[in-house]
């Protein structure tokens, strides 16, 4: 009986170590959205600029350079630099756009903007970009899109234009990639669902 009961409880126990870690990619997903929100807010009020859209593809770079940047310590140095200058700074940075299925070519008039904040507080990250350097970018009517990717204390915003050049669209189809992204939202959140019926059902068996 016990060892059918450690059975059962194993792949439980399992879905809930899925689920804590879930919730830390949503706490992430949390201080992006917030990020995002106050950038929109900057340029709709101080500068009565249209919102900026999410770009996936420019948000997995992101990701990917904030994952690249997780163990260099804050210095007041970072500045913002363009895809070339990323190009120097990152000797791997071919394979970081490949694995975003981008390219120099589709990426050259977006600029990347990383910025080190500690522990990632939401008004000193938000005034990293408002009230620095960052924001004669954010002041272009020229960008339309934005991705944005965080990694411990690092977080990085990329602007995205609406010409091929800056728009981090591959050259593939945009209909079939946008299906894809609504069906890819769907799952996840019915596996979280039922990590989380799980989780209910692993603690029912423990109080048994």
């Amino acid at each position: 009986m016990a060892s059918s009961s450690l059975r059962l409880l194993f792949p439980l126990l399992l879905s809930c170590i899925v689920l804590l870690n879930h919730q830390v990619k949503c706490d992430e997903a949390d201080e992006e959205d917030n990020l995002l929100q106050g950038i929109n807010s900057y340029r709709a009020t101080a500068l009565n600029l249209t919102a900026l859209t999410k770009n996936d593809n420019a948000e997995c770079l992101a990701d990917e350079i904030a994952d690249q940047f997780k163990k260099q310590p804050c210095t007041n140095t970072t500045g913002s630099f363009t895809v070339p200058g990323t190009e120097t700074q990152f000797a791997n940075f071919p394979d970081l756009l490949a694995k975003c299925h981008l390219n120099v070519s589709n990426t050259r008039d977006g600029v990347i903007m990383p910025a080190c904040v500690p522990n990632l507080d939401p008004t000193l990250v938000l005034n990293n970009f408002t009230k620095s350097q960052y924001s004669s970018s954010l002041n272009q009517t020229n960008f339309t899109g934005i991705g944005i990717g965080s990694e411990d204390n690092w977080i990085v915003v990329i602007l995205t234009t609406s010409t091929p050049e800056g728009s981090y669209v591959p050259a593939q189809s945009i209909d079939s990639a946008g299906a894809d992204t609504g069906t890819s939202s769907v799952s996840k959140s019915k596996i979280s669902l039922i990590q989380y019926l799980l989780c209910l059902l692993m603690g029912f068996v423990f109080h048994l």
